[in-house]
């Protein structure tokens, strides 16, 4: 009976069919929607060790280096000994192994003991890491390690980074020893399944469904659907649908939208399916321009791109802030002259101050801002506006200046090719089809432009790279703000301007 990993264990309780991929098939996995996942919790076990032995006198169990054999062989001597923490400490009994985060040494009348915390990079517990602590637990009991307490220790949003490399506080842990050991039965019971499955020689039957996306989305998603045949017009492409109401047309026999009688929907859910059905655009170019008429000019358009982390790197700063490095301004003027204005910055200090600084200088104090799901925006400079009180006068007049174009387009346009959604993204190349996202070199949407910003910034990466990915966000951010320049003239019919970048 080959010991199967506490991931192995978890998989089997997504999915039985998962797990039996993971063994015998899992070169048919698809990995790239976890990359950032696990780069964020190695970073975040990373700053563990440090928060957790501030002295430097534990031991890091690297299973690359050791390989399995040698890191559980060296996991136990040193679990044995109970002298300093052990991080990555690996323990195999029952048919299971798990490594542990963090395992600090915590003497029970004389006799060794632990305390086991598992770090996670989360904001708050998750009922699937429950499971995950669990598995830990009886892992560890069935080992005959002895364990004191068992926590969870996750990131504390409210966390202030200080500065001076001082994270204390970052991470916030909970008490769930009762909780883990009241499980054992149950995990005993997933171990026993978990085997049997991994030991079947050809694969099992699984449908496809919503548990292919939770708690964790699955790299074989493809590999399952490979064979089946998606309707056009599927009723992943009704928006707002609820789960309750989705269930209904499923038991009802409806797979395509187009066959959902109409009193299953709602008034915006309709308009999809009659256009989908027609094949036909939904413009009511008078509502449109009614709706922006009230606003003069000029008129600016803003878009903010942001980076998160998950360890601040930044004095004053807390987990997943949303913090700006870059915006693109287009500047249009009653005539039809268009200006552009950006900021970026990639020297990897705190863009924040600069960026307020920039923006309340090009904004001016009068004329609408437009913005494209607007409520990001605002939020940004909301916060930007608390960091640095000298520009929050300013800022919250540029707030108070915001206009939604989503409502707009939402309620006024649609195309069947937008399958649902009115991300501009999707509204863009149906109503201006000269224009797309896909025709940019490299930075296509936020998630990349996001890691080309995390690249830019690392030390490691050379000049002339840096100046290649520079080019690639301007053009990126620039687009966002033309595309709703663009999306405004069409809505108001006004004459198209060029895309310029004058200074």
């Amino acid at each position: 009976m080959r010991n199967l990993s506490k991931s192995k264990i978890i998989a089997y309780r997504q999915c039985p069919k998962r797990l039996w991929l993971e063994i015998h098939k899992s070169e048919l996995r698809d990995d790239s929607a976890s990359e950032m996942v696990f780069q964020i919790g190695n970073q975040v076990g990373d700053m563990a060790r440090t928060i957790y032995d501030a002295e430097g006198k534990g031991e890091f169990i690297d299973i690359n280096g050791l390989g399995h054999e040698q890191a559980l062989a060296r996991s136990t001597a040193l679990l044995e000994i109970g002298k300093v923490p052990v991080f990555e400490a690996g323990m195999a009994a029952g048919g299971a192994l798990a490594y542990a985060d963090v395992m600090l040494p915590d003497p029970q009348e004389g006799v060794v003991a632990w305390k086991m915390i598992e770090v996670k990079s989360s904001t708050s517990v998750k009922d699937y890491q429950r499971d995950d602590i669990a598995v830990q637990a009886h892992i560890a009991a069935t080992a005959g390690v002895r364990l004191s307490s068992i926590s969870l220790a996750h990131i504390d949003s409210s966390f202030v980074y200080p500065g001076n490399g001082d994270y204390q506080g970052l991470l916030k842990e909970n008490d769930l020893t009762e909780e883990a050991n009241s499980r054992r039965d149950e995990v005993k019971e997933w171990i026993n399944g978990a085997q049997a499955v991994a030991a079947l020689t050809e694969e099992p039957e699984a449908a496809t469904g919503p548990h292919c996306n939770s708690p964790f989305a699955c790299g074989f998603a493809e590999y399952c659907n490979r064979d089946k045949v998606s309707p056009k017009y599927p009723l992943s492409s009704l928006p707002r649908l609820h789960p309750s109401r989705r269930e209904r047309i499923v038991v009802a026999g409806h797979e395509d939208l187009r066959d959902v009688p109409d009193e299953f929907l709602g008034a915006i859910q309709n308009r999809v399916k009659q256009c989908s059905v027609t094949d036909e655009t939904y413009f009511d170019a008078a509502g449109a321009a009614a709706d922006l008429a009230p606003h003069g000019f000029p008129v600016y358009f803003l878009d903010f791109e942001t980076a998160m982390f998950a360890v601040p790197i930044w004095k004053g700063t807390r987990p997943y802030q949303q913090l700006p490095f870059q915006f693109s301004l287009h500047i249009l003027a009653e005539s039809g002259d268009l200006q552009h204005h950006g900021f970026l910055d990639l020297s990897g200090d705190d863009p924040s101050r600069a960026c307020a600084q920039s923006l309340v200088d090009l904004c001016g104090e009068q004329g609408p801002v437009f913005a494209y799901n607007a409520g990001f925006e605002c939020r940004v400079m909301s916060e930007l506006a608390a960091r640095f009180p000298e520009f929050a006068p300013a800022l919250e007049s540029i707030i108070e200046r915001v206009v939604d174009l989503l409502p707009i387009a939402r309620n006024r346009y649609y195309h069947p090719s937008q399958h649902g959604s009115w991300s501009i993204k999707a509204v863009l190349p149906a109503a201006i089809p000269e224009l797309s996202y896909s025709q940019l070199d490299g930075v296509q949407d936020g998630g990349m432009a996001v890691s080309a910003f995390m690249e830019a910034i690392a030390p490691a990466t050379p000049p002339e790279r840096k100046v290649e990915i520079e080019d690639q966000l301007i053009s990126y951010c620039e687009l966002d703000t033309f595309a709703m320049v663009r999306l405004y003239q069409f809505f108001t019919g006004r004459q198209p301007s060029s895309l310029t970048n004058q200074p």
